[in-house]
């Protein structure tokens, strides 16, 4: 339902926009996020938007990162700029995502598959 796709390889102060689209019989997506994780550590969230358009970031990205959607093609983003080694991580998009059935709606969480983010220094 969710695919993430943007990583690769960077150098330390490069810029990546990671992208994260879902799919199926979508009515609608109320929360949209980005988290990460890092070898030996427990995954974290870096940024959120959720309905109503509030937007939450980790300190550690803040003003370095932005987390934006495209409702009409069901994707959010996140650019991420000035990245650092320390940004080095697996990074999963995670959406709350209301479908429809006929005429039944049902509201799940789903996550990502997870995109690899490496940052040289």
């Amino acid at each position: 339902q969710l695919q993430a796709s943007g990583g690769g390889l960077v150098q330390a102060g490069e810029s990546l926009r990671l992208s994260c689209a879902a799919s199926g019989r979508i009515f609608s997506i109320d929360a949209t996020g980005w988290y990460r994780q890092a070898p030996g550590k427990e995954r974290e969230l870096v940024a959120s938007i959720v309905s109503g358009g509030k937007i939450d970031y980790a300190d550690s990205v803040q003003g370095r990162f932005t987390i934006s959607r495209d409702n009409a093609k069901n994707t959010w983003y996140l650019q991420m700029g000035s990245l650092k080694p320390e940004d080095t991580a697996v990074y999963y998009c995670r959406g709350k995502v209301t479908s429809i059935t006929g005429s039944v709606y049902y509201t799940t969480e789903y996550w990502g598959q997870g995109t690899l983010v490496t940052v040289s220094s």
